[in-house]
This record gives structure tokens, C-alpha cells and sequence, in this order.
């Protein structure tokens, strides 16, 4: 367990905004013309997959931000 503050709590904040502004952005310029002729309901469907999407790598992120390793820690 971490008792002292460590640089990647707050490098790793700053990193995961500018991550998701970073794929924010990309989903407007190039998904949502892609996809503006579709029925609303794909539409739905596919912002639902997109709004899940970057939920992936976030565990695996946090830890690092937590630990220093990208895999959790062996109990």
C-alpha cells in the first residue's frame, strides 16, 4: 500500500483527460459524419460501443497510477 504521494497519481489524472479529449474529439471528426445518414437507433448503438469502449485499458491504467506496474499487485 502506497503511504507516500507519488508524481503518477496527478501526471496520470492529467494524461486520462487528455486521453478522452484526444478520443472525444476523434469520434466527432470522423465517427459521427461516418454515421450521420443512420437510423438513430444504430447511431445509439454504436456511441453505446464507443461510450464503453475506453473503459478497457482504465483498469490496467489505474493500477499504474497506483502501483507503478501495470499488472496488480500478487497478494
Amino acid at each position: 500500500m502506497r503511504t507516500k504521494p507519488t508524481w503518477r497519481i496527478p501526471i496520470g489524472i492529467l494524461a486520462l483527460l487528455g486521453a478522452l479529449a484526444l478520443y472525444g474529439i476523434a469520434i466527432a471528426t470522423w465517427i459521427a459524419p461516418a454515421i450521420a445518414g443512420w437510423n438513430a437507433l444504430l447511431q445509439t448503438i454504436v456511441y453505446l460501443i464507443l461510450g464503453v469502449i475506453w473503459l478497457l485499458p482504465l483498469r490496467r491504467f489505474l493500477i499504474w497510477m497506483e502501483t507503478g506496474r501495470f499488472s496488480p499487485p500478487d497478494e
